[in-house]
């Protein structure tokens, strides 16, 4: 009796194990689908990523497909060969400031992108970048898409591009910080995003010798244009004058 009591106990033992080891093993599969959800999600992403930053540069507004006259005011202007920029009162345009794109030459295109992409959903709020003037909205179907053009008490222009909706209108004064657009994907885009530019004078400064966007930062407190070094992610000036 004693020892048919202890066979079926040891029984119900054994299945139990077997239950709770099938169960363990079944949490474990489902936790490593998991990761490799991930990682291949992240791998997509990346792909995305790289296949978004090799797209076509955006035409140069500044010098096609448009009257210079309305969009380039400093063609025929003499442009000093250096100036010292304030960039202390500032704000980043977007949430998140991810950089996609960055500004430089495209030798597969033979241009160059005259911004950075920086992640951004649709309807996403787009901020001025510093006080100052809207200049421009307008639609360009090839490239820009919907974008505002906004002239700051600086000296420095800024250039918003891709949006979905403007909130501001032509002449009106916006402080930094105030909304100007909603994000989009209108014109030559791949995805969602901000096309941003910082200009002086005509001349497409590299936005990320003003800005840190991985620290939400700017770079220095008075940025030093110069027609040898704005092309420049960091320019010794820059740091000198930090």
């Amino acid at each position: 009796m004693a020892t048919a009591t202890f066979s079926t106990t040891a029984t119900a033992q054994n299945l139990q194990s077997v239950s709770s080891y099938r169960k363990a093993h079944s949490d474990m599969l489902a936790k490593q689908s998991r990761i490799k959800d991930q990682i291949r999600l992240e791998e997509a992403q990346k792909y995305a990523q790289d296949l978004y930053g090799e797209d076509e540069p955006e035409p140069d507004i500044y010098t096609e497909g448009w009257e210079s006259g309305l969009v380039n005011p400093y063609k025929d202007m003499h442009v000093p060969y250096s100036k010292r920029i304030d960039v202390r009162h500032y704000s980043l345009p977007v949430k998140g400031h991810y950089v996609t794109s960055h500004y430089g030459y495209r030798p597969r295109f033979g241009r160059s992108h005259k911004g950075v992409d920086l992640r951004a959903a649709i309807g996403d709020t787009v901020r001025a970048a510093f006080s100052g003037r809207v200049r421009l909205t307008k639609y360009e179907r090839g490239g820009y898409g919907f974008y505002v053009i906004v002239r700051h008490e600086n000296g420095l222009e800024t250039v918003y591009g891709h949006l979905s909706r403007f909130l501001v209108k032509p002449n009106q004064y916006v402080k930094v910080g105030q909304p100007i657009a909603l994000s989009g994907n209108t014109g030559r885009s791949t995805g969602p995003h901000l096309h941003f530019e910082t200009r002086y004078m005509g001349y497409a400064i590299n936005p990320e010798a003003i800005f840190d966007f991985v620290n939400h930062v700017t770079v220095t407190d008075n940025y030093t244009f110069t027609k040898d070094t704005y092309m420049d992610a960091r320019s010794n000036s820059s740091r000198a004058s930090r």
